[in-house]
């Protein structure tokens, strides 16, 4: 079984969320929509030919629908369809997604004229998302497809990587600056973090890149412990699914404050 988690520039039009959940098929298992990001995550779980075949109907169905002249949200993002990481199950699979992620990449290119920049594993070693944010188009050029952004649909970035799990901690009473100092504070080997103003609270956006060494309870604290007087750490939100392995970990009588829980995880939706 592969997952591949699609995360799309569009997170306020529900009719237009729900055409595209039913062009995701019978792969779909989760959907997470934010008007502050503007944006939505699709967790798609098959195996490799159904996967494949529903991913592609999201991406055709995504691009007939959205357009990102004009598009506005507190996310970075290059393109209509902007990320879209393959993942292995099973890690002794890891190569196969990596090859579901290069088929994909170039039907993508060909068929719709969208350049892509890959991450992950690559023949002269590995290049992570962050990095295709910070070089697209500067020093980077695509691998595959035209080397200028499409007009409408921008660019995309596809990736092969281990399961993550994304995750926010909304802080009320405090500024982005002092949000943005917890984030960095935060960040070490198994764990990406960035600060937003979402509304009126801001946001300190985790990405759990290794399940094995974070614990979502210790980050918690740590967050906790770093808000000032004045302010409170309101409340945390899981986006998508997460392991089961990372409840495991964690004390059941936390799965609440953490936003976690049995019926959302990935052997859940299996």
């Amino acid at each position: 079984m592969f997952e591949c988690v699609l995360n799309l520039s569009e997170g306020r039009r529900l009719d237009v969320l729900d055409e595209l959940s039913n062009a995701a098929g019978e792969s779909l298992r989760d959907r997470h929509a934010d008007a502050f990001h503007h944006r939505s995550v699709f967790t798609l779980i098959n195996d490799a030919d159904q996967l494949v075949a529903d991913v592609r109907h999201l991406i055709d169905d995504a691009l007939t629908h959205l357009d990102l002249a004009g598009h506005e949200g507190v996310h970075p993002r290059f393109g209509v369809v902007d990320v879209v990481p393959f993942v292995a199950l099973d890690a002794r699979e890891s190569p196969r997604a990596c090859a579901l992620r290069d088929d994909t990449a170039n039907w993508l290119a060909t068929t719709h004229g969208v350049p892509v920049f890959l991450y992950g594993p690559l023949s002269g070693g590995e290049r992570t998302l962050p990095e295709v944010r910070r070089r697209a188009f500067r020093d980077l050029s695509p691998d595959v497809g035209p080397a200028e952004a499409h007009p409408r649909f921008g660019a995309s970035a596809l990736g092969c990587r281990p399961i993550l799990v994304a995750w926010n901690l909304w802080l009320e009473g405090v500024d982005l600056d002092t949000a943005r100092r917890i984030a960095r504070e935060l960040r070490r080997p198994g764990l990406r973090t960035m600060a937003f103003a979402v509304g009126g609270a801001v946001q300190v956006s985790c990405n759990v890149i290794d399940v094995s060494v974070v614990s979502l309870s210790s980050v918690y604290d740590e967050v906790a412990a770093r808000v000032p007087r004045g302010g409170r750490l309101a409340r945390a939100e899981l986006v998508g699914l997460a392991p089961k392995s990372l409840l495991d970990a964690e004390e059941p009588s936390r799965w609440d404050q953490l936003d976690l829980s049995a019926q959302r995880t990935i052997e859940a939706r299996i």
